[in-house]
């Protein structure tokens, strides 16, 4: 017997970020948006704890006890008083490294499959307590749809969205690392002001309003994103040309995404991007998309 769970990417359509607190983290007003590229983890039993992974970037995956999977399904096991013996295997879709969570996503996905297959009924309070745990962008995966998070991302307030916004989503050359973005950011902003969330961006997409949602967009992470990264400019740069309506580092990038106005420009922006040279691949994604589910 096995369980499978999909999970989604998610794209932040507003980073708005803090000074550095005594513990290391900053202060967020992070608006989430979960997206449809997914990450599908199996989960079966097995005589120990073991991690595979297949897919695009799969050979960048730790398979180790670092892995979010692994740490998911031990916490879970230790809640419950039983060994974590099961193989989780991850095929990625979502981009690996690339700002849009997927190692999040594939924490959220080992920790809901793992409590289907042992009939744990772990309450949806205890598992968002373990996806905090175990980062800032896992209870998110957990919820999907849309969610403001605050703290360090990891209190989320869900939030309404009125129709489907299209995205394209340029994968990187290469990776970044999460904290030297945020070290990198402490470099350039010394005084970060306390972080808040945009109401006319909470407004539009309550509407569903593209125009008012790609007005809105930012991300105080992406001059940091852009000093480590420099060639995100030309990708960002080859995005607008091609029309999308805004362009923005993902997260901590490298991936930056494109807001398209319908399906067939995301086509249009995506086919241009990947003739840019500027990235490695384009993916088209509708958004929002349900959190972690068993299928």
């Amino acid at each position: 017997m096995s369980v499978t769970v999909r999970v989604p990417a998610k794209v932040n359509v507003q980073l708005a970020v803090g000074a550095a607190r005594p513990d290391g983290f900053h202060d967020l007003a992070n608006v989430f948006l979960a997206v449809g590229l997914h990450d599908e983890v199996t989960v079966t039993p097995a005589a120990g704890l073991r991690i595979t992974c297949a897919g695009p970037g799969a050979d960048q995956v730790p398979l180790d006890r670092t892995n979010l999977a692994a740490r998911a399904v031990e916490l879970l096991a230790a809640r419950h008083g039983r060994a974590p013996d099961v193989h989780v295997h991850i095929a990625k879709d979502i981009p690996v490294a690339g700002g849009m969570a997927g190692g999040s996503a594939d924490g959220a996905g080992a920790l809901v499959a793992a409590d289907a297959l042992w009939g744990t009924n772990t309450s949806r309070g205890e598992l968002l307590d373990i996806c905090a745990e175990l980062g800032s962008d896992v209870p998110f995966s957990l919820v999907g749809g849309a969610a403001l998070g605050t703290g360090r991302g990891e209190k989320l307030e869900p939030l309404e969205v009125g129709g489907t916004f299209h995205w394209v989503f340029a994968v990187a050359d290469g990776g970044l690392s999460t904290p030297a973005v945020y070290r990198e950011f402490d470099r350039l902003t010394p005084a970060a002001p306390a972080p808040e969330a945009s109401p006319a961006l909470l407004d539009a997409l309550r509407t569903g309003d593209a125009d008012a949602l790609a007005a809105a967009v930012s991300n105080d992470l992406q001059p940091a994103a852009l000093s480590l990264f420099p060639a995100l400019h030309d990708t960002l740069a080859a995005g607008t040309a091609a029309g999308a309506l805004a362009a923005l580092v993902s997260g901590s990038g490298p991936t930056t995404a494109f807001l398209a106005r319908d399906a067939a420009s995301a086509g249009r922006i995506a086919d241009a991007l990947r003739a840019s040279g500027t990235c490695r691949t384009a993916r088209v994604a509708p958004s929002p998309a349900p959190g972690a589910r068993v299928l």
